[in-house]
């Protein structure tokens, strides 16, 4: 292989194993569910998919072939990990609401309410 090809890969998979273990430690380290949310969904990602990324090059100038797998996989993430921490940033919002709303009187409930943070009414009056 080419030595510009060889520092180029080097060079993904440093930058990859980089926002990887960033994000690893913001997972580990900061102080509560919402903060510790955003490590793993962007920095995370950005890791694995420089590996992948460095994976397809690698495949494409050693077999000469384009890997459909790793095109795949790094498709997927993409597209799963904004969604994965929207489901995990509403139900933390949701339980936070039901902590709050332990005291007060049960409001009328809506088939709507569980894909909102809204607060209810007789909440909102107080």
């Amino acid at each position: 292989m080419d030595f510009i090809l060889e520092l180029l890969l080097s060079a993904f998979i440093v930058i990859a194993g980089f926002f990887s273990l960033v994000g690893s430690f913001g997972l580990l380290k900061l102080p509560d569910v919402m903060t510790r949310l955003h490590a793993p969904t962007k920095a995370t990602t950005l890791g694995v998919g420089g590996i992948l990324v460095a994976s397809m090059l690698y495949n494409l100038m050693a077999h000469g072939t384009v890997s459909v797998h790793e095109l795949a996989i790094t498709l997927f993430l993409f597209i799963t990990a904004p969604i994965t921490a929207n489901f995990i940033a509403k139900a933390y919002l949701h339980e936070q609401r039901a902590e709050a709303a332990k005291s007060l009187p049960k409001p009328d409930a809506k088939a709507s309410d569980w894909a909102t943070y809204k607060v209810p009414e007789r909440q909102a009056e107080s």
